[in-house]
């Protein structure tokens, strides 16, 4: 048995450049995880049989990408193992965290300790990345600039700040944002440099805050206090703090309205910090 976390993460800047001829999006974002996480327990089978023990709304079991991912690493290694899969789920679904992406990469790399197949970290990531963007900056599990869909990434040492992450009920989607004819595709591309020195906004936003008034109203709230943004296609959104009882403290005032958390930055995330400490 292995159980493992797999950890959310924030866009803490997102500029589109453009849409590509196959339809998705060149982009530049800033990843940073936090210390808040989903939870993963997989134990081993002898018959190849996959079998994810949770129900997520409107996610039948071969589509959900902890599935999709396990078969994925099948079929690449050609292995005859199989696994039990518990899923303890804290990240919202549509809430711009990556919690989908983020337990497919912890199946990838789970899976692959668990089965002892010992594959590179870069080869996981390509598996990763068929099943979306944004899976291997969790496979490699470092903050990193992204260009490209997501996929090619730089390494980075943002600091480390509190963040207090409000959560809107609302499930926005991805695809649904990234159609819409007001989102801006011609922010000019920037040096990774720049957005550390600078920062960046997040190009989705405008269109998120039009569309969905609970995510507009949870941003007026967290500006009263800190410079408030959204994460990814959102609906969740965020604000940093130099510490944790100011974070603490403001979550207390806004959580009679909204639910929210507070969770550390991480440059490294729980993950692999957990993985490192297996080997």
């Amino acid at each position: 048995m292995l159980t493992l976390p797999a950890p959310a993460k924030l866009n803490l800047m997102l500029h589109i450049l453009g849409r590509r001829a196959d339809g998705y999006h060149e982009l530049q974002t800033l990843f940073q995880f936090l210390d808040h996480a989903d939870e993963l327990t997989f134990n081993l089978r002898d018959d190849g049989e996959i079998h994810l023990h949770a129900q997520l709304p409107g996610v039948d079991h071969e589509h959900n990408l902890i599935v999709r991912a396990a078969r994925l690493l099948q079929r690449h290694s050609g292995t005859r193992l199989g696994a039990d899969i518990h899923l303890h789920k804290r990240l919202p679904m549509g809430g711009g965290l990556g919690g989908g992406s983020s337990d497919a990469a912890t199946t990838l790399l789970g899976l692959d300790h668990l089965w002892q197949l010992r594959l590179e970290r870069t080869t996981l990531a390509g598996l990763g990345l068929s099943l979306g963007a944004d899976v291997p900056v969790f496979v490699h599990g470092h903050a990193a600039f992204a260009e490209g869909v997501g996929e090619r990434l730089t390494p980075v040492e943002p600091e480390e700040p509190w963040y207090l992450v409000l959560v809107p009920q609302v499930s926005v989607s991805t695809a649904e944002i990234f159609s819409d004819p007001l989102l801006t595709r011609d922010s000019p591309a920037i040096k990774v440099r720049s957005v550390l020195e600078r920062g960046g906004r997040n190009d989705c936003q405008p269109v998120v805050e039009k569309r969905y008034e609970e995510v507009r109203n949870a941003l007026i709230l967290l500006n009263n206090f800190v410079s408030a943004r959204l994460t990814g296609t959102g609906g969740c959104v965020f604000g940093a703090f130099p510490n944790k009882p100011e974070a603490d403290r403001v979550l207390d005032q806004l959580s009679v309205s909204l639910p929210g958390f507070v969770a550390k930055g991480s440059n490294v995330s729980m993950l692999h910090r957990k993985l490192e400490a297996l080997s």
